[in-house]
């Protein structure tokens, strides 16, 4: 086969390397990385060419987040995303991912709508991403969605829940505002959390906790890792919208971002920047990036 012949059309995509630079990232290598002190490194993705360089800049998972209802439809929130989008850009970061031979874990949002109605209608859903490519789905909020996440993991699928400010039902939670603050909504944040994780969720999402509440839920999850987004060093990962650590947003940058293309030569160099500072502690920085 001739170099030529090898070439993608417009040069996206690096060939397919021989061999994956790390073994596969899975929920036992998590716990692993958990067990030993390493933080886990998330960003987004929705598409293939920046899921492949994320996957060589050493991300260790990859959440292809209804978040891309804002950065990538324009939308003033996360609630008019559809099941077939998030389908649709699932498969995306999946082949971008399958054409270098990636290793990274990748993680499918359930959408508004779409696992609200009946347990019954989120497996429907959940089978949907995971045939699509995901690893893992992710839905938000705590109380009723313990049953549905029980109802998930003991059919199978791999679940991330997520507490504190949640996008979706950003409306009735009175906006983009840190949660947690009063001691009534941390006791509630703390029992949802526990709840998940004995219902079954292998990985929690902790968005716009104050630092020292979060940290503390971490202690109290051995068997769910947390990924923190504006909630302190303390969790057990860190997850960040792409387009904002590369300072690519169309509004106010949030507190918690820090812009890691600052410096950096290319993308790649800016992801791989990201996924250093996470491991060894330095971001986020909870003077400047938490409350």
């Amino acid at each position: 086969m001739t170099e030529t012949s090898t070439r993608t059309p417009y040069g996206t995509l690096p060939a397919a390397a021989p061999l994956p630079p790390r073994k596969p990232i899975s929920l036992p290598r998590l716990n692993e990385m958990r067990a030993r002190g390493e933080k886990i490194a998330m960003l987004t993705a929705y598409d293939a060419t920046f899921a492949a360089v994320a996957d060589h800049a050493g991300v260790d998972c990859l959440l292809v987040g209804d978040s891309l209802g804002m950065v990538c439809q324009g939308r003033p929130s996360t609630v008019g995303v559809t099941l077939e989008q998030m389908c649709y850009h699932t498969e995306s970061v999946v082949r971008g991912v399958r054409r270098v031979q990636g290793t990274v874990w990748i993680i499918g949002d359930l959408p508004f709508g779409s696992y609200q109605e009946s347990r019954e209608q989120a497996m429907r859903s959940a089978a949907a991403l995971l045939q699509a490519g995901a690893h893992m789905v992710k839905l938000e909020g705590g109380g009723w969605t313990v049953e549905t996440v029980r109802f998930l993991v003991e059919r199978g699928v791999p679940v991330c829940a997520h507490l504190g400010l949640t996008p979706q039902t950003v409306h009735a939670i009175g906006g983009y505002r840190v949660q947690g603050r009063n001691d009534a909504e941390a006791q509630q944040l703390r029992r949802d959390a526990l709840a998940l994780q004995d219902a079954g969720a292998s990985m929690l999402v902790l968005e716009m906790v104050p630092a020292a509440l979060a940290a503390d839920i971490t202690q109290q999850l051995p068997r769910c890792h947390t990924i923190g987004i504006g909630s302190g060093r303390g969790t057990a990962g860190q997850v960040l919208v792409m387009h904002d650590m590369l300072g690519i947003h169309l509004g106010k940058t949030p507190r918690f971002v820090r812009n890691f293309m600052e410096g950096a030569a290319s993308v790649r160099d800016a992801m791989a920047a990201y996924v250093a500072a996470v491991k060894d502690g330095s971001f986020p920085d909870d003077r400047q990036h938490a409350w």
